[in-house]
């Protein structure tokens, strides 16, 4: 209630002054005409009085009749005008001593209430650039609080906020707490899962040796798959816990690329599918050669998993002072609208999924291009196909890079405007 009546007075103060400071001066100016006339008529009657000593009753007479005289009558009586009197020759004088002090009034009221506004004004920005100054150093993560010597208007809106920072603090360290958990139990079923995976590739080996089977080759791609999927727990175990390692040096994109389909040659001569890497000259960026190329076999593969027998794997890149462009698309059907949004997200396998993956691949990359100053969106082109769009900022440009990867909407490229010109 205090502070509803304290805001009721902020508001109502300025006009309440207002009104008194109208009717101080309209009274004030009143008076002063008042007492001017009546100092005029007061001098007339003297010098009549004086010049002529009988006309004293006819004089009082006049004055007595003149008082009892309405408003009516007298407004806008002009007879000392048929003789050449005006108002400036009678009234000489009244004009100034009754305006001047009126000025004077009227500047000391406002002047004071305008020197009050100003100051309220000042201490009010004086608070919110404390509370301000209290906000960024919570944005940067440093500690401390605002020292309040008296109770006012703000100081609720200071405790709410120090309520609302405390509980922030406290989500904070939950969510980073579990977090934390969250990466540790990850990498214990990781390395759980390692053991027995290991155990069944040793027996598979000596069964293979002994007593050839016809499951032998399915047992022996399932446990390939395991090995995949424990590998890749790992590996995410340590982004979450901020552990990876990761050696930055600049890297040359076509040869990253290259590499990266080297190491997948064996899947593609089985599946007949060639990649196509056009040579653009040497181009760089900063980063970690092997998880960039971790990342790009990741892409490559999800790729050949949508291409017919016998299909290509494209790839493009480009750069200017911002960022750096990697392209790679497929011929195969595209992505189904409804996966689009949900590509990278962790062990999602949309209806168009292929292959025996588990959902971590494009995970896993986009978690790798995002820890180099990155980030990867995913499309269909409008020739058909998937395509992959992975951006590498430069140093100049690390805080324009997105958080969390977008979907952009359909945009037409060189390579696309090829196509189409083919």
């Amino acid at each position: 209630m205090t502070e509803i009546r304290k805001q009721r007075l902020t508001v109502s103060l300025p006009v309440l002054v207002c009104v008194i400071s109208i009717i101080g001066i309209s009274s004030f100016w009143q008076y002063q005409y008042r007492q001017a006339a009546f100092e005029h008529v007061s001098k007339f009657c003297e010098i009549i009085m004086e010049d002529h000593m009988e006309a004293q009753e006819q004089v009082l007479s006049a004055l007595k009749e003149y008082h009892m005289l309405e408003e009516q009558e007298v407004k806008g009586n002009q007879f000392l005008a048929r003789y050449g009197y005006g108002r400036s020759e009678l009234c000489k004088g009244i004009q100034w001593n009754f305006f001047i002090p009126s000025i004077v009034l009227v500047f000391l009221v406002n002047g004071g209430f305008l020197i009050a506004v100003w100051y309220l004004n000042k201490r009010n920005r004086m608070r919110i650039a404390e509370l301000t100054s209290y906000l960024e150093q919570v944005n940067v993560g440093a500690a401390g609080t605002v020292i309040q010597t008296k109770e006012d208007e703000f100081s609720h809106l200071q405790d709410e906020m120090y309520k609302a920072v405390t509980s922030l603090y406290q989500t904070r360290e939950a969510a980073v707490q579990a977090k934390v958990n969250f990466a540790d139990n990850l990498a214990n079923i990781a390395h759980q899962l390692k053991t027995p995976i290991t155990a069944a590739f040793l027996s598979l080996q000596l069964m293979k040796s002994t007593a050839p089977n016809v499951y032998g080759k399915q047992i022996e791609r399932q446990l390939e798959r395991l090995n995949c999927l424990e590998e890749s727990l790992l590996t995410l175990s340590k982004i979450d816990a901020g552990i990876l390692h990761l050696e930055f040096s600049q890297v040359d994109i076509y040869t990253v690329l290259n590499l990266a389909a080297e190491n997948l040659n064996d899947l593609l001569k089985k599946e007949n599918i060639s990649v196509d890497i056009p040579d653009h000259g040497c181009m760089e960026i900063y980063g970690d050669m092997e998880w960039i190329m971790e990342a790009l076999m990741n892409l490559m593969k999800n790729c050949m998993e949508h291409s017919a027998h016998g299909g290509t794997i494209h790839c493009d890149y480009s750069s200017n002072p911002l960022y750096a462009e990697i392209l790679i698309w497929d011929e195969g059907e595209g992505f189904q609208a409804e996966d689009i949004p949900h590509l990278f997200e962790r062990f999602y396998r949309g209806k168009g999924a292929a292959g025996s993956g588990t959902g971590i691949g494009l995970s896993l990359a986009r978690s790798i291009f995002e820890l180099q100053n990155g980030n990867i969106t995913a499309r269909n082109l409008r020739s058909g196909g998937a395509c992959f769009e992975i951006r590498i900022y430069t140093h100049r440009a690390v805080s324009a890079v997105p958080q969390k990867a977008a979907v952009h909407p359909p945009q037409i490229h060189d390579f696309e405007k090829n196509i189409y010109s083919h």
